[in-house]
Formats: structure tokens, sequence, C-alpha cells
């Protein structure tokens, strides 16, 4: 700031131009500030979605055989067929079916299928009883019988994937001799 002989004093232009200057780079980063907290705020949504997905897969697996009804069961590593209670419909089971195509596991309920989980690399099915096996039932024989366990290794597929376990213990009074 400099005066002037009649005590008036000013900014010259040069010094406007720098404060100007100035401002404009503080506003800049004010907005990449916000561009960025935005953008992590949308990435965050993103895998909290994705997250919510895998949670909400998991839960409709569990519950399927959380309600598994007599019935025959079979399945090999790739897929698994069962009976499940269906309550409001008079106690009449109703078929379930699972398997991955097209990069998607797919639950077939009474031959429609349904979407339970997208970008899916793939999906093995696994089978206790008294060891693990992929095939179950183990022998012809036991085709009435259920295993005592079932889990699923679900791959999953993109950026974040990972591998997703399942162990579900089936009911007891299921198991005949």
């Amino acid at each position: 700031m400099t005066r002037r002989a009649g005590g008036q004093g000013g900014f010259t232009l040069l010094e406007l131009i720098i404060s100007l200057g100035l401002f404009a780079l503080i506003a800049v980063a004010g907005m990449a500030l916000v561009d960025g907290v935005i953008g992590v705020d949308g990435r965050t949504e993103a895998r909290l979605d994705r997250v919510a997905d895998l949670q909400r897969a998991m839960v409709v697996i569990a519950s399927d055989f959380d309600q598994i009804a007599p019935g025959p069961m079979a399945g090999d590593a790739a897929g698994v067929r069962f009976v499940r209670a269906a309550p409001g419909f008079g106690g009449i089971g109703i078929a379930v079916a699972y398997r991955v195509e097209g990069g998607r596991l797919l639950r077939m309920v009474d031959g429609r299928a349904q979407l339970v989980l997208a970008d899916v690399a793939g999906a093995r099915w696994r089978y206790f009883d008294g060891g693990w096996t992929a095939r179950w039932p183990v022998t012809p024989d036991r085709s009435a019988e259920w295993p005592r366990a079932v889990a699923v290794d679900v791959q999953v597929a993109g950026p974040g994937g990972g591998m997703l376990r399942r162990i579900v213990t089936l009911p007891s009074p299921a198991r005949t001799s």
C-alpha cells in the first residue's frame, strides 16, 4: 500500500492482482477438497452397497438351509438342490437349487431363476458328514439322508473381490438310517 501526497492511500494494481491470485488459489484448493470428499463418499457408498449385497446373499442361502424340509437333497461342487418349507403355503415344500451361471449366483425356485449375487467368479459347494466331500449323497443308498452341514465358498469377482464362505449346519432330525 502506498501513500500519495494528498494523504490518500490505496492499493497498487500489482498488489490487487497478487491478492486476487491468492484468493483464487485458496478457492481452487477448497474446491479440490470438496471434490475429494464427494469422491470418497461415492466410493464408500458403492462399497457399502456391495457389502450389503454380499451379506444379503449369505442370509438368503442360510435361510433356505435353515428351512430345509423333508425330501431329497443332491449336490456337487457346482450346485445343490433340496426342498425347503414354504411358510404360508400349507406346509408344502418348494424345490430350491443354487448354481453359478454367467457370473451370477442364481437361486432356482420351482424352476424360476432369482438373482442372489452378481459379479461372481465361481462357487464351490461342499457337504459334511464326518468329513468334507464334494458330492451328496456320497452313495446312492444315502439319498434319503442329509449331510450334517453344507458349505459354500463364493469367489467374488472384480476389484476387492475375495472368497466368502458360509457353513450352515442342518437339523439333526432330518438324518435317517
